[in-house]
């Protein structure tokens, strides 16, 4: 129950073109007014009959995808294959292999997928880090789950819970409803009910208020508990839908539209759609801020990312500004969707598209640091679907849904008392972030909780106890080493600025002593940290418009002594011209390049390392 809702009325047209294969009309009609299950069914009746080809398997695989159907989508995604397909499929095949617990065969499917589409991102990231399922696996747990006795044999998900115990959810047990053809479940509903102490439901009753005919639902509430953000369908409203055609039939397709309504005394009244609600899209699985002010949702609106991504929008009162999306921080190229946001800025929402266990995964960001996507691990994450994550961190409780009994169900997470420390590494003249920094954190005591390195985003992650105070020490060639001190925290995430000063360069009576400026052998380009070292020297000459500099270029003492004289006048001429590019007169900037002959280390059998020191550029003052 967590796909996007399209709901269908159907008028026969006249003049419809003859189906272009008699034998699958009846199930074509079905997959296409999206009656997954009755159009398997049909599909299964050509199996049968010996009158399947790769299109039928085809719509037997999608039509089981859709639905979730994850040991009947694998045997027709295998049977598909056997012949070649898009990569799209591929993708698919290994989704629902992982969700089976497949994970080796999974990743031979993303292996084909990465291999005909290497420029997706999510073949990106699979190509990046292929060994990810352990480090998942093995991470401190932050919560304990259990599942919730206020769950039915139907899909129960979106639970949230108000300041004063009230807690909301969507469900489908209501069997007086029409029945939805997608999964043959009733349509949902929204409903209430008291979470008490000891972690029991009290009996949930419906919002009739609220609820209409067609799907009601997730909501999120506000934090004093009175207004009501809501999903619902464009039926309710007048030329709430769009006409489709197809090859047997026309259809009337609905979206999912948000809605918002305030509480009087008991009651919810003041029902109103958003006026950003579209039939050309849907909206859905609202979560609103703590002040009221920024409404996130998802939504498969153009100017997306991928099939479904979350969104923002600023919110005054009954004005809303325009939908803004929240990127590729967040969203992927599959389905990223029903987004909570924490009273401490942490974005929590689920993703099928991310490195994960299998299915849609939880996933977490601090969205004023910007941070990268974490995965919240198990056991709220499993090789299934697992969504519709909140958090009420007043009374440090959350809720999340799952089918991994079969059924969509809601459960209760408990926090573990850790503490996942985000430690991002800026440079504090520019404040852009310094990758490849050592990042060390330690204990009060001085024991070694560990190390690495920071990421493109400056970034690093630790996973340590509640109540402990530690320090963390932060380190990068050409900057001033760091030391940052972390507070004893009672859980969650707790995000560290750990700044660094750039050294400095040091001005004598010959010469500007800069950090070393190394190049890559055989090349005579500008690396990343040379660029880093010129522009503190672009800088002081900048400070000392008078100042003329010699720039003297060398090699290591591989290759042949001519070449390494003419590599070296081109690594002369590179630094030169890099200095230029940055405003250096060509008047004040000359350089020659040395080849071997100054070596800064003289060894028989050198190491990288020294022959990398002996690949440098020195700048000779001419003129102070």
């Amino acid at each position: 129950m967590k796909k996007i809702y399209i709901t269908l009325s159907f008028v026969l047209a006249s003049g419809m073109l003859s189906a272009q294969n008699k034998d699958t009309k009846t199930a074509d009609k079905l997959f296409d007014r999206y009656e997954y299950m009755e159009a398997a069914q049909e599909y299964l009746k050509l199996v049968e009959k010996e009158k399947a080809d790769n299109y039928v398997y085809k719509q037997l695989a999608d039509s089981y995808y859709t639905i979730f159907n994850t040991k009947e989508a694998t045997k027709w995604f295998a049977k598909l294959v056997e012949e070649k397909q898009d990569a799209e499929t591929y993708f698919k095949y290994a989704q629902m292999l992982k969700a089976q617990g497949n994970y080796e065969e999974s990743d031979a499917q993303m292996q084909q997928f990465a291999a005909m589409a290497p420029k997706d991102s999510r073949a990106k990231a699979f190509l990046a880090n292929q060994n990810y399922l352990p480090s998942i696996q093995e991470q401190t747990q932050l919560f304990t789950t259990i599942k919730l006795d206020i769950n039915s044999d139907k899909s129960d998900f979106g639970a949230i819970l108000a300041n004063d115990n009230t807690l909301y959810f969507t469900s489908a047990r209501n069997d007086s409803r029409k029945i939805y053809s997608l999964n043959d479940q009733p349509y949902l509903d929204l409903y209430k009910a008291t979470f008490n102490a000891n972690k029991t439901v009290s009996e949930a009753t419906t919002i009739d208020a609220l609820n209409t005919k067609w799907h009601d639902g997730p909501a999120a509430i506000s934090a004093d508990g009175n207004t009501m953000y809501f999903a619902s369908e464009s039926f309710n409203e007048s030329k709430g839908f769009e006409k489709n055609k197809t090859e047997y039939q026309t259809l009337k397709k609905g979206r999912i539209y948000l809605y918002k309504a305030t509480k009087q005394g008991d009651s919810w009244t003041s029902k109103k759609a958003l006026p950003f609600n579209n039939v050309a899209y849907s909206v859905r699985n609202p979560s609103i801020s703590k002040d009221g002010k920024t409404l996130y949702f998802s939504s498969d609106m153009p100017g997306g990312i991928g099939a479904e991504d979350i969104w923002r929008v600023s919110v005054e009162g009954d004005t809303y500004g325009a939908p803004e999306n929240l990127g590729t921080t967040v969203n992927t190229k599959g389905d990223d969707s029903f987004p909570f946001i924490a009273d401490n800025d942490i974005l929590y929402f689920s993703s099928n598209a991310r490195q994960g266990l299998g299915g849609l995964d939880v996933y977490y960001v601090t969205l004023k640091e910007n941070t990268e996507a974490v995965n919240v691990g198990l056991p709220v994450n499993s090789e299934k679907d697992d969504f519709s994550f909140s958090y009420n961190l007043d009374k440090k409780t959350a809720f999340f849904s799952s089918n991994r009994d079969g059924v969509d169900n809601i459960y209760v997470a408990d926090p573990i008392c850790g503490v996942t420390t985000i430690v991002l590494v800026r440079d504090a003249t520019t404040g852009k972030f310094i990758e490849n920094a050592t990042v060390t954190m330690l204990e009060e005591n001085s024991t070694l909780i560990g190390t690495k390195e920071s990421s493109a985003k400056g970034e690093v992650s630790f996973k340590v106890v509640c109540d402990e105070a530690y320090s963390i020490q932060a380190a990068k060639q050409g900057y001033e080493s760091g030391v940052f001190n972390m507070e004893k925290s009672e859980g969650g995430v707790v995000t560290i600025e750990a700044t660094l000063n750039p050294i400095l360069p040091v001005i004598t009576d010959t010469e500007v002593v800069l950090q070393s400026i190394y190049f890559d052998f055989d090349k005579s380009n500008i690396t990343e940290q040379g660029a880093t070292e010129l522009d503190k020297l672009v800088g002081v000459m900048n400070e000392n418009p008078e100042m003329v500099i010699f720039a003297k270029s060398h090699t290591d003492a591989r290759g042949k002594e001519k070449y390494n004289l003419n590599l070296s006048e081109r690594r002369a001429k590179s630094t030169v011209q890099y200095l230029v590019s940055k405003g250096i007169a060509k008047a004040r900037i000359s350089g020659q390049g040395f080849g071997e002959s100054e070596l800064k280390v003289t060894c028989n059998t050198c190491t990288n390392e020294e022959h990398a020191q002996n690949r440098r550029s020195e700048f000779v003052l001419v003129k102070k």
